[in-house]
């Protein structure tokens, strides 16, 4: 009999076993391992206009996986951990061959924002310690060339900025919003008319016992206003007047924003556009962080709403998981990828549990209750500290998951050093032979200016090919500072010596599309193109 049950028993975990992996082989997506140990465990991810991929974690935070080249160490005598520090803590990695070269990074950058400027550099602001008030550059280059961090010394922050957002603004500054104990704004570079940092009341109204108010989500508005939420409440707020101009109802579900973050996107601009919608997806439950539960459901809602409408109002639905913790990457079509964090818990050093391994495909054109599609699940749990990147040949890169206050590997949920890719389905290989490739397009356009792209597709093309502008964000603690698509107007295609000809115009102005380099791609049925890097300028 006990041989029996036993035999029963196998069987019956065959079945689910081979279920599970049925299910889990229909759903739509693919993984791949692009490289067993990036080094370093990447709390900050940002995409270079050179194919490369920028990693950084945090200095103090020991040992890590990835030497710097031999004499080069960082010395601080107040380094709690390594007096003489000879390990990277940032990292380059080149998207043609995978591989990683090591970076040297001076002062803490834990919790630090960061943005691209219009020149395709990399500016990096704050962090803890002795990066509280640091204004970093990175200037990228050729993967065979040699670029690295550069801490500027002739200007700092006005304030200290530790969980703070940037964002590029039209004429191509930088606002550096809040910061934990930080209610204020300020520039970079310096605005001459204003005088250090400037007081946002607002993120001090919102700040609740467990804060809630940091990593605010900011998006820049078409209207050249920005869109500000934190915890559960937001304003458009007028940069150039200082002043609030809007107030939104408050979002239903709890609070949103670090240390109980889901995350934010604002949906396509597209038309003549005039419209912009925000959606906020998860985030813990008030309470979780301060009683440092682990097991509290996160939240599943989400709310949309069109922040330029005259009488706007947060539209519900919910997602087919809890996530604390997601990160949500604008994709080349306009659909957004919800991917990386748990189901459970809040942020903070080994405060979540239950890793939500399933990404969600969230499509804004379809009905309500229909948005939301699950897609191929993971193996690697990714929890706090994770970061997803939209590459420019379509694929995601995910990186990072570090919920230790050092490196450990022997844990539940261990540091992770790896970096996987994740292949929506338009990259599937039933659909390549109506994937487009940009045969030609110029290197530079200037707002409305009117250029040609050349495409080239194996079947007919039939329907419109789009041409989107995504711009590389700078992506830490599940929100994508500066993520933005533009899809610009198109006429039809028409064959042209082999090829398809589409007549674009470029975005009229910087409130639509901020100067500085995006990812152009061709997108035809649904399928993007490899995006090819298009300086916009005024």
């Amino acid at each position: 009999m006990a041989k029996y049950a036993s035999s029963s028993r196998w069987l019956l975990q065959s079945l689910i076993f081979t279920i599970l992996w049925t299910v889990r082989a229909q759903l739509p997506g693919t993984w791949e391992l692009l490289v067993p140990n990036a080094g370093v465990a990447s709390m900050h991810t940002a995409v270079t206009r050179f194919n490369t991929v920028v990693l950084l974690d945090r200095t103090n935070i020991g040992p890590s996986r990835k030497m710097l080249p031999k004499g080069h160490c960082r010395i601080d005598s107040n380094d709690v951990v390594l007096k003489k520090d000879c390990f990277a803590h940032s990292v380059v990695l080149d998207l043609q061959t995978n591989q990683i070269r090591p970076l040297m990074i001076l002062t803490d950058t834990w919790c630090s924002s960061g943005q691209f400027l219009p020149d395709g550099t990399l500016v990096q602001t704050g962090g803890d310690l002795d990066g509280f008030k640091k204004i970093r550059k990175f200037e990228p280059c050729e993967p065979g060339e040699f670029c690295d961090w550069v801490e500027l010394k002739d200007v700092e922050l006005a304030n200290g900025r530790w969980y703070a957002t940037n964002q590029i603004l039209p004429d191509g500054t930088v606002i550096i919003v809040g910061g934990r104990g930080t209610n204020t704004v300020e520039y970079y570079p310096p605005r001459k008319n204003k005088n250090g940092a400037i007081e946002l009341k607002f993120l001090a109204d919102v700040e609740d016992n467990q804060m809630d108010n940091l990593y605010p989500y900011v998006h820049l508005l078409p209207n050249g206003h920005l869109f500000i939420f934190a915890n559960n409440k937001a304003v458009m707020y007028d940069h150039e007047g200082n002043r609030v101009i809007r107030d939104y109802q408050a979002l239903s579900g709890g609070p949103r924003n670090y240390p109980s973050a889901g995350s934010s996107v604002m949906l396509a601009l597209e038309g003549d556009f005039s419209t912009a919608v925000i959606v906020i997806c998860g985030g813990a439950q008030y309470g979780a962080f301060i009683e440092r539960s682990t097991d509290t459901p996160a939240h599943g809602s989400c709310g949309r709403i069109v922040a330029t409408d005259p009488k706007p109002g947060w539209e519900m639905e919910d997602m087919p998981y809890g996530r604390i913790m997601g990160d949500m990457v604008m994709l080349p079509t306009g659909d957004t990828l919800i991917i990386n964090g748990a189901q459970a818990g809040t942020q903070g050093f080994e405060m979540a549990s239950n890793p939500c391994l399933y990404p969600v495909l969230y499509r804004p054109d379809q009905p309500v209750g229909l948005r939301f599609m699950t897609l191929n699940p993971g193996t690697v749990p990714r929890m706090y500290h994770s970061t997803a990147n939209l590459l420019p040949d379509g694929r995601v890169l995910i990186a990072g998951s570090n919920p230790h206050y050092f490196y450990k590997f022997g844990a539940e949920f261990p540091t992770e050093l790896r970096l996987e890719t994740f292949s929506p389905e338009y990259l599937s290989p039933d659909r390549a032979n109506v994937r487009p490739v940009i045969e030609g397009i110029p290197e530079t356009v200037r707002y409305g200016e009117a250029f040609d792209v050349f495409v080239s597709v194996s079947l007919p093309v039939v329907g419109i090919i789009e041409v989107n502008f995504g711009n590389a964000p700078f992506a830490t603690h599940s929100f994508s500072q500066g993520q933005r698509l533009v899809k610009i107007n198109v006429t039809p295609s028409v064959p042209d010596s082999g090829r398809y000809r589409i007549k674009c115009t470029a975005p009229p102005n910087g409130a639509v599309a901020p100067l500085g380099y995006y990812m152009v791609f061709a997108v035809n049925q649904g399928v993007p193109s490899v995006a090819r890097w298009v300086h916009l300028v005024a």
